[in-house]
């Protein structure tokens, strides 16, 4: 079967036709990384509302799960430092949604801007990354693969979702070296459970490239050799995967030459991905924070 994802673009396959370029870097997460506290409420009780320095980051009675809350969080912390830098008005006010005033979000790119400076990386550093991840900077690779969706999705008890999605991850590569007793079991799993709208093939996202996915999809999946059923989850902006790799097709390398400027503002962005994120721990680190999913640290990182 020959298509690009389930198609419905909601699934972390991408469901697109793939005409991305093959170089350009991934977008970056400022959370990711950041560790969770463990869990901020016991199993039938209710989580109260979380606040940054008293600022609620939803309305009472609302449960966001915890990646909306890391992104709320961190928001709020960068709002507040913005406004103790004298780069936003005292009277600006947050919003109980997450949403944020426009002279919030310029004032917090300032504040970005003046705190966080990473240098450039040096002709070393760029050709030994590019030698080490030579495969993010080909084209023609792709690989098949199949998949099982739990997806996260508002009101979502997110601990029952991944303890389920891990017993079916576990059951599914259980089956053995019985090929057809293994696809039946994938297949019939992916029926039952899966939110994609691929549950109706067996889970069956047929040949897929980088630029059909989801960048963070795309990650697990490629530049890798595993082939079969992953042994861990794959997470996505949409949710939970159970994913199995069934054929995989090399790609062919891009030159350095050619790809320089894309190895050297990839590098730029994770150093300064890397700064943000010690910077937002030293923000939560000097905040009370009450029911988020964040850690802080008090002491300083970012020179």
């Amino acid at each position: 079967m020959e298509k690009n994802g389930c198609g419905s673009g909601h699934c972390g396959c991408g469901g697109g036709s793939g005409n991305a370029s093959a170089v350009l870097p991934e977008p970056v997460d400022f959370t990711a990384g950041m560790p969770p506290h463990e869990a901020l409420a016991p199993p039938g009780s209710t989580r109260p509302t979380a606040t940054v320095n008293g600022v609620a980051l939803h309305p009472d009675g609302q449960a966001p799960d915890d990646d909306t809350l890391r992104q709320r969080a961190c928001a709020e912390l960068l709002r507040q430092a913005a406004q103790a830098a004298g780069l936003l008005a005292a009277d600006d006010t947050a919003h109980a949604d997450g949403a944020q005033s426009e002279a919030a979000t310029a004032a917090i790119e300032a504040l970005l801007e003046r705190e966080i400076r990473v240098d450039a990386p040096s002709e070393e550093a760029c050709r030994r990354h590019y030698n080490a991840h030579t495969a993010a900077y080909s084209s023609g690779e792709r690989l098949r693969a199949r998949h099982i969706l739990f997806a996260v999705t508002p009101g979502v008890n997110v601990t029952a979702l991944r303890q389920r999605a891990e017993r079916v991850l576990l059951d599914v590569r259980c089956h053995g070296d019985d090929k057809a007793s293994a696809d039946a079991a994938f297949a019939q799993a992916a029926a039952q459970w899966s939110n994609c709208p691929s549950s109706t093939q067996g889970g069956e996202l047929g040949w897929l490239t980088r630029q059909d996915c989801a960048p963070e999809f795309a990650r697990e999946l490629f530049g890798l050799k595993d082939m079969g059923v992953l042994p861990r989850l794959v997470h996505s902006r949409f949710g939970l995967h159970v994913v199995e790799v069934t054929a995989r097709e090399a790609g062919t390398p891009h030159p350095f030459d050619t790809v320089r400027d894309a190895v050297r503002l990839g590098l730029q962005q994770q150093t300064w991905a890397t700064a943000l994120r010690q910077y937002l721990q030293l923000l939560a680190g000097q905040a009370h924070l009450v029911a988020v999913p964040l850690e802080g640290s008090d002491t300083p990182l970012v020179q």
